[in-house]
């Protein structure tokens, strides 16, 4: 079996006309992925369906930040995030991504939907020392409270500049209202 343990290797490139797609059930294992994001994380769809996506989750990830895109999606919203993650050959690569829900025509949770796109340096240069502050702050707080504490810290500085976590999110990205694709 594949394993994903982040070991300081090399990124892998997300080219701008890459799309990523997968596909997950309501625990968010895995039910499909398409040939880019196999080639991206380095395995074989034989060794990723029925895995819980996280297994690709990046040591750089603060876990606020899926914390938030958890309560996004149990209320019925699509998430934004600049996400690192890992590789197989334990290296990593960033991408733009978008998770929705995907229900049945009666209304009942089918999984989750992710297309991950290129994210552009600036974005990531934006989004690095959020991260890296919402680690620390997960950090002190402790495993238990410090998702929370750092999500709470998040929404308190976003809401000093007025903006929403989607709308910095997007703009950072270059999907915003002031222009970008």
């Amino acid at each position: 079996m594949v394993s994903f343990p982040f070991s300081g290797g090399p990124e892998t490139p997300v080219r701008p006309d890459d799309v990523i797609i997968t596909k997950t059930d309501p625990q968010g294992r895995i039910t499909y992925a398409n040939r880019t994001f196999m080639r991206i994380v380095g395995a074989p769809e034989s060794a990723l369906l029925g895995r819980p996506h996280n297994i690709i989750r990046h040591p750089d990830m603060p876990r606020g930040a899926f914390r938030l895109m958890w309560k996004t999606l149990a209320g019925g919203n699509e998430f934004f995030a600049a996400v690192k993650n890992c590789t197989a050959s334990g290296g990593f690569y960033w991408v733009f991504a978008n998770v929705t829900p995907d229900y049945d025509a009666s209304g009942k949770l089918q999984g989750y939907f992710s297309v991950r796109r290129h994210l552009r340096q600036e974005a990531r240069v934006a989004i690095e020392p959020v991260y890296a502050r919402m680690r620390a702050i997960e950090q002190e707080a402790g495993k238990q409270a410090g998702p929370d504490k750092s999500v709470e810290w998040l929404s308190a500085e976003l809401a000093k500049q007025g903006v929403s976590y989607e709308r910095f999110v997007l703009d950072i990205a270059g999907y915003g209202l002031e222009g970008g694709k």
